[in-house]
């Protein structure tokens, strides 16, 4: 597996040790580093420093790309994901999540980087450009595109408050996915995808 925008490591811990290869990464010098001291030891995990688009340098392809919360910062969206499709098996996934609709794109995108958000058909459209095979491409988190439009866009938030963030992970999270098994929404503040790389 290849994480993209690894940060500390915090998520790709849950696979160390689980995999006989894992590659982390970011563009980040300071989270470079501190993943160089997280994975110094475990020979089965290669720390790239990365920047998208660009040819990656990579001890082996992968089977599993999971980028969350990246690919919105990046202009060329279809090269980085072409990039990322190069050192996929063919048959492999690439794994995306990034923030939902334009409506909500407001000061906190601004001062984060953000290019873009995007709807399931402007994802859709970068996948494919890319050469890639869409699985699953769907919005997620109904309530939470609500509760950020009312609290950043018309609400004038620069950005989420923190407490009003834990009070919601703890109470609308666990609602929204019962909903969301039930009833697929039909916006979201995150457009999920999985991505198939061709077999040729």
């Amino acid at each position: 597996m290849l994480e993209i925008g690894s940060g500390l490591g915090h998520f790709s811990e849950q696979f160390a040790g689980r995999l006989d290869y894992l590659a982390v990464s970011d563009n980040d010098p300071y989270c470079v580093g501190e993943l160089r001291n997280r994975y110094a030891d475990d020979g089965d995990v290669e720390v790239l420093d990365l920047e998208l688009p660009a040819e990656i340098d990579i001890r082996q392809k992968v089977d599993t790309v999971v980028m969350m919360n990246v690919l919105e910062h990046i202009k060329d969206d279809v090269q980085a994901l072409r990039d990322l499709a190069s050192v996929t098996a063919p048959g492999g996934r690439i794994v995306i999540w990034v923030p939902g609709y334009m409506q909500l794109y407001g000061d906190f995108d601004r001062k984060v980087g953000h290019v873009t958000r995007y709807t399931p058909t402007t994802l859709g459209k970068s996948v494919r450009d890319a050469g890639l095979v869409p699985e699953v491409l769907k919005p997620i988190n109904f309530l939470g595109g609500i509760a950020w439009w009312a609290a950043v866009r018309r609400g004038g938030a620069g950005y989420p408050d923190p407490r009003l963030v834990k009070i919601y992970d703890r109470t609308v999270i666990p609602t929204t996915r019962a909903i969301e098994r039930l009833v697929r929404p039909p916006f979201g503040q995150t457009v999920f995808c999985v991505a198939r790389v061709p077999q040729s």
